[in-house]
């Protein structure tokens, strides 16, 4: 059986659709990219139990499987809550271990943790080609935050953008991007630009997934949360919302939770069925 969540939202038309199958067992790889597919959305996770509370889990994007997904990761955990009730379980990932705890406030909160983070400085090369690709001139990049590819189980580029106004105005060459994305290995670009400490604004493109871009990025949110540890950001317990898809007019909240000591980041969120 195939279920439709909104994560990262209470509105099922707002948020980012994923398709989620808890009772995957026996499908082939191929049958589970055909489902991918058919459903359309940016990521489609299927569940197989192992053992009490623990569930292998992947990934797959309509044209090719990821190895972790935040936002069909919180989808998931909130139908096995809804089918079993609120608690904490495992996900083995192709990423690696992922706990997730769910928790009733006024509707099913789910609080994955990440593997642990780590983040580099990109290229001059990489920078330079994301820029073309974007359509972007260094004058629309944040100088006062430096470009770093960050890992949270996948590979992505942030990039701060100058103004508000620069991250609205999203209009990018897709195969130019494609083609980076794929040559680098990234999984998506955390586009963002700080509105204050505690809240951020973010697009992410995703073209290597077959998708113009994803309305809210639970995997690219713990990435973020590395880089701002990596780049010295992070001297206490840190807690911000990352706003994501309002430019596409599917607004979704993220919740990052980053502690100085732990490389591994905490994303919160919210899931809700779409209706059939």
């Amino acid at each position: 059986m195939i279920l439709r969540y909104a994560a990262f939202t209470t509105d099922p038309a707002t948020g980012n659709p994923a398709g989620v199958v808890l009772d995957a067992e026996g499908l082939t790889d191929e049958e589970m990219q055909r489902i991918a597919t058919d459903v359309g959305y940016s990521e489609t996770a299927f569940a197989v139990p192992v053992a009490d509370r623990r569930f292998a889990v992947r990934y797959f994007s309509p044209l090719a499987e990821v190895p972790f997904c935040g936002h069909a990761t919180i989808a998931t955990a909130v139908a096995l809550a809804e089918r079993d009730g609120p608690a904490p379980v495992r996900f083995d990932t192709k990423a690696g271990e992922i706990p997730v705890h769910t928790e009733l406030r006024n509707e099913i909160v789910a609080t994955l943790t990440s593997v642990p983070t780590r983040s580099r400085p990109a290229t001059d090369d990489e920078l330079t080609r994301t820029l073309t690709a974007l359509n972007w001139s260094t004058d629309d990049v944040n100088p006062a935050w430096p470009v770093h590819v960050a890992f949270a189980g996948n590979d992505h580029l942030m990039l701060a953008a100058a103004t508000r106004a620069r991250l609205a105005t999203l209009d990018y060459d897709f195969e130019a991007l494609r083609s980076l994305m794929l040559d680098a290995g990234w999984t998506t670009l955390q586009l963002f630009w700080p509105e204050t400490d505690h809240e951020v604004h973010a697009r992410d493109p995703f073209p290597v997934g077959g998708v113009v871009e994803d309305p809210a990025t639970g995997a690219a949110a713990a990435a973020f949360g590395g880089y701002l540890r990596a780049i010295g950001r992070v001297t206490e317990p840190r807690e911000l919302t990352i706003v994501q898809g309002e430019d596409m007019g599917r607004r979704s909240e993220l919740t990052v939770t980053v502690h100085p000591a732990d490389p591994r980041v905490r994303v919160t969120g919210t899931a809700t069925r779409i209706p059939a």
